[in-house]
């Protein structure tokens, strides 16, 4: 037979609004548009980190190099990868640049 003590249902009813509470608010904080927004603003800055990263080995060379396993030759892994420094600085101009003239257009 079930609980059909009054004060026993009061208890659990009280505990159930309590738990249904904590939900709402847990929902509530997550979908809020300042949370949503810093959740948006940590995950691009994670990607930009990751991306000046990857970038940053490129220029200086930084590249793991796999184990040398025995009786590989041993110029197997040699560099024989150009630079990406000439590249990145042309992108980087060509960007300016490209800046420099829209902002002139726009003026006039």
């Amino acid at each position: 037979m079930a609980d059909t003590d009054p004060a026993e249902l009061e208890r659990q009813i009280e505990r159930t609004r309590a738990e249904l509470a904590q939900t709402v608010d847990a929902i509530v904080d997550r979908v809020s548009p300042k949370r949503v927004a810093e959740r948006g603003v940590a995950k691009v800055r994670s990607d930009v980190e990751h991306f000046v990263t990857q970038v940053g080995d490129l220029v200086t060379g930084a590249t793991a190099k796999p184990v040398r396993l025995e009786g590989e030759p041993e110029n197997l892994w040699a560099d024989e990868q150009p630079s990406m420094a000439p590249v990145l600085i042309g992108v980087g101009a060509a960007l300016a640049i490209g800046a420099m003239i829209m902002l002139w257009r726009r003026r006039r």
